[in-house]
């Protein structure tokens, strides 16, 4: 088995979707104020988590919204851009506002950042190395807030364009919200990962921070790309988070760059 290392930083995720920070100084509070539609915003964000909306269905409208809040459609407009700029929800012309789901091409690539030198994206054939649940080691739990010992999950994969192995990864999972997945469901499944996830286990992620650091290929990362040692490539490490900004994921990845770049896009 590979064993993909961990970078030495810890990553601290920031205050959740829809919720208000509040700060003050040592042994006091300090009242705070959410703008109207951030408050619509984080009861639309309630409905999501809940289910009240599942992913790719049609939410209500402005108008059916602004009733339900007794607020004005404005301030239910100004809510509904934040959720989409945040891509929970996507709008399409002329037919309303979905919620936002992975089984999208466009919220697929949102996550896959690595891009081929040359022709269009597209989505690589997994192939699954190894799937086992086990106690969660230390630097593990702490990532994903669970107790250290609590069951996980860890997915070991390789990730192929175009017939070329170019992404070893290693993907750690809480246990409790994923029981059921098995490395046959996983090979079985045609579409992304998040895609299941969403579908299968009722866990959509929202957001990921992620963390990139130049390398070289050791004897395992080498064995299962198929190159030599000490061959240039990317780690990258991958914190992913549902609603309530809860860590559902970390992923250590290896990729081959070769024939690919990391594309972000900043705005």
């Amino acid at each position: 088995m590979v064993k993909l290392p961990a970078m030495n930083q810890t990553v601290s995720p920031p205050a959740s979707t829809g919720s208000a920070a509040a700060s003050g100084g040592a042994g006091s509070a300090s009242p705070t104020f959410s703008p109207l539609y951030q408050q619509i915003k984080a009861l639309i964000v309630q409905s999501l988590q809940s289910g009240e909306w599942k992913p790719g269905e049609l939410i209500p409208s402005e108008v059916e919204l602004a009733v339900r809040y007794k607020v004005s459609q404005g301030t239910v407009r100004k809510a509904i851009d934040e959720l989409s700029a945040e891509n929970l929800v996507v709008r399409r012309q002329g037919k309303g506002t979905f919620v936002a789901t992975h089984h999208e091409a466009r919220v697929q690539f949102r996550f896959l950042k690595l891009m081929p030198d040359a022709g269009d994206a597209h989505q690589p054939e997994n192939q699954i190395v190894d799937v086992k649940r086990l106690r969660g080691p230390a630097e593990v739990a702490r990532v994903l807030d669970i107790k250290s010992g609590d069951s996980v999950v860890c997915i070991k994969r390789v990730q192929v364009f175009d017939g070329v192995p170019t992404i070893l990864e290693e993907i750690w999972l809480p246990g409790a919200p994923f029981k059921g997945l098995t490395a046959e469901r996983l090979a079985e499944y045609k579409g992304p990962m998040y895609g299941l996830f969403e579908t299968e286990f009722g866990t959509q992620m929202i957001r990921a921070t992620e963390k990139l650091k130049a390398a070289m290929a050791d004897d395992g990362v080498a064995a299962q790309l198929g190159i030599a040692v000490g061959t240039p490539v990317l780690h990258v490490e991958r914190v992913a988070y549902t609603y309530g900004d809860k860590p559902v994921e970390l992923r250590r990845a290896v990729y081959l760059t070769t024939h690919h770049h990391y594309h972000n896009e900043l705005i």
